[in-house]
């Protein structure tokens, strides 16, 4: 019979029967309740109808039960909840940004073709003679509405309903007609009000607008029934659309038929006309097509990807340089008031960067910023700055550089000191110039840890999306392209400019180019890896 022991001061002492049940019910309870609050996140995404990220979760729940219940699960219980972090936010949001590209999701398409086909159906026709004004009154948890009679009935009168109840007429957009919830109005004396009825505001009135929605209202004189049209009216509406066995819809004031077209996600007619919204249709390749073969969006895309490798790799070799010299000046022991310079020259990284980028942007006004003003005053010239294409990049870089050489130079004060005093003591019994000592002590004994630093700080660059959206905003912009493209834009501000910004918000289209973003840092990562592993090993 085996026991188990707790070890105090090198000493072995059995533990009893009662702690080792204690711990395996304190075990297994946690393990239920994590259970039980996983299982609760499925359930409650899912019913918010996130199906897709409802089955992540689930999946995460079932190995995480897996992983603390099992005794073959070893290390990957404490890194369990660094694994789920990176499977939910990297892994799954890379995935599905990936599976988009493959779909024209837009601001225009953005459900399914049934969810469309229903919006489509809940559309009406209202007729404006019926139109009036309702109130609603609230009751103990529930509420009715009032509505003025139709045509010349006493103003002591009111039509009212009977109370409902807060999700009482809940409704899908799969069946909103068969979801209708049929209220009859009665005639009642305006008097006859509860005294415990309290009229709803504005913002009451939007939180009773799901259960008000799917409310068919039948007026006490047999007359066509009232749905609400707006959150003060109510008016006779019919259905502007009829669904046809086909799968078609009926413009029930035209005739025309509208069909629904699986290549461009709408519902169409025989001469092209759409209905908004659309719906999602698998795409295949044809964005990535469209990216490397239409030239009205491949040279300004090949422009972009240029303009980012040269703007990644100028701010890594500008700042690393300045950072470097100013590191080397700063360890230099003849230098009185070595302190007060670091921080001087540590303030422009304290200070939040999107400040500083305000700030430039005020200094490099072509009109009144002070960089014009002092480059007026000595040389009689005023750059546009913004809007010649070569100036604003010269300016990003400048603006970049100022706020990227403070890293570097901390990074290589702290490598420069870490280097024995020994060898520029020998140096100098050689001989050697100050130049000799960088060039054969200082830089290559601060290069091979410094690289790793350097490939992160461009792979950050290559994704600076707070400097171009704040400085320049991509502009000036290129007049032949399809989609908003800019001189200044890097990739990721001219994904979030096609996503986001006046080009019909394409998402599908904005997820494929960020998925060949994605492709290329992924290569430049590991050919500059590869490089710097090559190099090192030709040392050896």
């Amino acid at each position: 019979m085996s026991a188990r022991l707790l070890h105090t001061r090198g000493q072995p002492v059995p533990l009893s029967r009662g702690s080792v049940l204690a711990g395996r019910i304190g075990r297994w309870g946690l393990l239920a309740g994590m259970t039980g609050l996983g299982l609760w996140a499925v359930m409650a995404v899912h019913a918010a109808g996130q199906s897709l990220l409802a089955t992540v979760l689930l999946l995460l729940t079932a190995l995480a039960v897996w992983t603390y219940a099992s005794s073959r699960s070893g290390a990957l219980r404490y890194l369990f909840p660094a694994v789920a972090a990176a499977l939910l936010f990297v892994a799954f949001p890379m995935v599905y940004t990936v599976g988009m590209g493959f779909t024209n999701q837009s601001s225009r398409n953005l459900v399914d073709r049934d969810q469309a086909r229903a919006q489509l159906l809940d559309e009406r026709l209202v007729d404006v003679q019926t139109q009036r004004p309702f109130e609603l009154w609230l009751l103990d948890g529930q509420a009715y509405l009032e509505v003025a009679p139709l045509g010349s009935a006493s103003s002591a009168e009111v039509w009212r309903s009977a109370l409902v109840s807060s999700g009482a007429g809940t409704t899908t957009l799969q069946s909103p007609a068969k979801a209708l919830t049929v209220v009859p109005l009665q005639v009642q004396p305006l008097a006859e009000r509860p005294a415990q009825a309290k009229a709803a505001t504005l913002a009451e009135r939007v939180g009773w607008l799901d259960t008000l929605q799917p409310l068919s209202l039948k007026p006490p004189d047999g007359s066509t029934a009232l749905r609400l049209v707006s959150l003060r009216e109510v008016a006779a509406a019919e259905p502007l659309y009829e669904a046809l066995p086909d799968g078609a819809l009926l413009d029930r004031r035209s005739g025309v038929h509208y069909m629904p077209d699986e290549r461009r996600g709408f519902f169409a007619a025989a001469d092209g006309t759409t209905l908004q919204p659309g719906f999602r249709v698998f795409v295949g390749l044809e964005h990535y097509a469209r990216l490397f073969t239409e030239p009205n969006f491949r040279e300004p895309f090949l422009g972009v990807f240029i303009w980012t490798v040269a703007f990644s790799g100028l701010t890594v070799l500008g700042a690393g340089a300045l950072g470097l010299l100013l590191a080397c000046l700063l360890n230099w022991p003849a230098l009185q008031g070595r302190s007060v310079y670091r921080v001087v020259l540590f303030l422009p990284y304290a200070v939040p960067a999107f400040l500083s980028i305000l700030v430039f942007k005020g200094l490099f006004n072509q009109n009144l910023g002070e960089v014009n003003l002092i480059l007026g005053g000595l040389f009689g010239i005023q750059p546009a700055w913004f809007s010649d294409p070569t100036l604003a990049r010269v300016m990003l870089l400048i603006v970049n550089i100022w706020l990227g050489f403070p890293y570097m130079m901390v990074l290589c004060s702290g490598l420069i000191q870490s280097i024995s005093p020994d060898l520029y003591e020998a140096s100098a019994i050689a001989g050697a110039s100050p130049w000799d000592n960088f060039r054969r002590i200082t830089l290559p004994l601060i290069l091979k840890p410094l690289t790793p630093l350097l490939i992160s700080a461009f792979a950050f660059n290559f994704n600076n999306f707070v400097l171009i959206s704040l400085l320049t905003g991509g502009r000036p912009d290129h007049l032949d392209s399809d989609v908003p493209a800019g001189t200044t834009d890097i990739l990721v501000s001219y994904t979030w400019r096609i996503a986001f910004q006046d080009s019909g918000n394409q998402y599908g289209l904005a997820a494929a180019v960020s998925t060949v973003i994605f492709a290329l840092v992924a290569l430049i990562t590991v050919v500059q890896m590869r490089v710097a592993k090559m190099g090192d090993e030709g040392k050896r």
